[in-house]
């Protein structure tokens, strides 16, 4: 995203946030703030009495706002704006100005299509609450002209099909001010510039065991600045079919509990093995799905989509890619994590604590599952070199191959290891995008 508004009811905190997030993000953010607002105050003009004039300063106004609004994107930075001319109607047609409603027709297409509208929420009573707190009378607005304000509002965005993303206000500053920056694709000390170089969507591929974990976990605790520059990772999200594959075990449970017969799995040594071979397709539908939730996010805000999943047999791998959409194998790079199969074996006995062997976090694959699902693995044979390009169904996927052995749990060598298959591969990942 480049050119965001924020909106919301009065006293809503639209201009301390916004004015906390270009004090912080320097580098990265400007905020305009809100035009009518402005103009008012500049101009001594009283909000509720003389609409013909404001609606004529508002007009006069634009111009400057649109030139605005273009030099701050010329320069690469983030636009932030407080509020927008969708609202001034709304609360026109709530307070029966007339005279504003006919002229917005005219005044609309002035100003750039921001690229998304954020609306932070909270209850009129709220409202009211902190309108009265902030010593503004010139300012307040009452009950009714919020709800009918809201009410147009919502109508406005539906015309004009441009459903804003709503974030609750009414909570801790600090809980709102967090999953703002965070829609906003905002890291602290991180240039715009260097998210833009950064991975769409990265596959995390590997024998169970091998290290995945390990990967997601070193990137979570990296700091925002070094993980986008040292290994092209912008803030991101995990979507990992192990949870779907659990979840399936246990309604498998609850079968069996109703007297049932066992749909997907058997119980093994403490754990459970795959009986139906067919829940690895139906585990990379349920991945395509999840992946479409995070497609609205990722298209707002420069984020990375991390999807993580282990696969075995002749032909594993080649299966679930081949299952992968489009929209996914264009976007994506590979990584897999590579350990023999008994280092595989080694480490999954070795994470499983036996006290908590019926929780998802401690899961353990059984010897005999290991065997029979991850014993072959074809990624060898469809991914010969350390770093290529697979060909799936025409699409070009590249790929780096990262080995994984001796294990280690040193930062520095684990980062090392990341960035050396991260850089040639995201090198070769833009290439194929461009």
């Amino acid at each position: 995203m480049n050119y965001v508004v924020v909106e919301g009811l009065p006293a809503v905190g639209k201009s301390e946030v916004l004015a906390l997030l270009e004090r912080f993000y320097p580098e990265s953010v400007r905020v305009l703030p809100e035009l009518v607002k402005e103009i008012v105050e500049r101009e001594s003009i009283d909000l509720f009495r003389d609409r013909e004039n404001l609606t004529s300063a508002i007009a006069a106004a634009l111009p400057r706002r649109r030139d605005q609004i273009r030099e701050i994107l010329d320069r690469g930075f983030l636009c932030l704006e407080e509020s927008h001319l969708g609202v001034h109607r709304a609360y026109s047609l709530a307070l029966e100005d007339a005279g504003f409603v006919d002229t917005y027709a005219t005044l609309r297409d002035a100003l750039p299509q921001p690229d998304a509208f954020i609306r932070l929420e909270i209850p009129t009573a709220a409202s009211l609450e902190r309108q009265r707190a902030r010593g503004t009378p010139g300012f307040e607005v009452g009950t009714d002209a919020l709800a009918r304000m809201l009410e147009e509002l919502d109508r406005w965005h539906t015309d004009n099909r441009s459903e804003p993303i709503r974030i609750d206000a009414d909570r801790p500053a600090h809980a709102m001010v967090a999953e703002l920056t965070d829609r906003l694709g905002l890291s602290y000390g991180v240039r715009r510039d260097r998210l833009d170089e950064t991975f769409d969507i990265l596959l995390l591929l590997g024998r169970p065991a091998s290290g995945k974990s390990e990967f997601i976990d070193f990137m979570n605790h990296c700091p925002p600045a070094r993980r986008a520059e040292a290994f092209r990772i912008a803030p991101f999200d995990v979507v990992d079919d192990f949870p779907i594959l659990w979840e399936r075990f246990e309604d498998d449970d609850t079968w069996e509990r109703l007297g049932r017969q066992r749909l997907h799995s058997k119980r093994c040594n403490g754990n459970y093995a795959v009986t139906d071979d067919g829940l690895w397709s139906f585990l990379i539908d349920k991945i395509v799905r999840r992946v479409d939730a995070f497609a609205s996010a990722s298209a707002q805000t420069r984020r990375t989509l991390i999807i993580e999943f282990s696969r075995g047999g002749p032909s594993g791998y080649a299966d679930a890619l081949a299952r992968l959409p489009a929209t996914i194998l264009r976007r994506a790079a590979i990584l897999y994590v590579s350990v023999s199969f008994e280092e595989s074996w080694r480490r999954n006995i070795a994470r499983y604590d036996e006290k908590q062997r019926d929780g998802i976090l401690t899961h353990s694959v059984p010897r005999e599952e290991m065997e029979r699902t991850y014993g072959v693995d074809d990624w060898g044979s469809i991914a010969s070199e350390p770093h290529g390009e697979i060909d799936v169904r025409g699409i070009r996927v590249p790929y780096a191959t990262m080995h994984n052995e001796p294990e280690s749990i040193d930062p520095a060598v684990l980062g090392e290891r990341y960035a050396r298959a991260l850089g040639p591969l995201y090198d070769a990942w833009r290439g194929v995008r461009t």
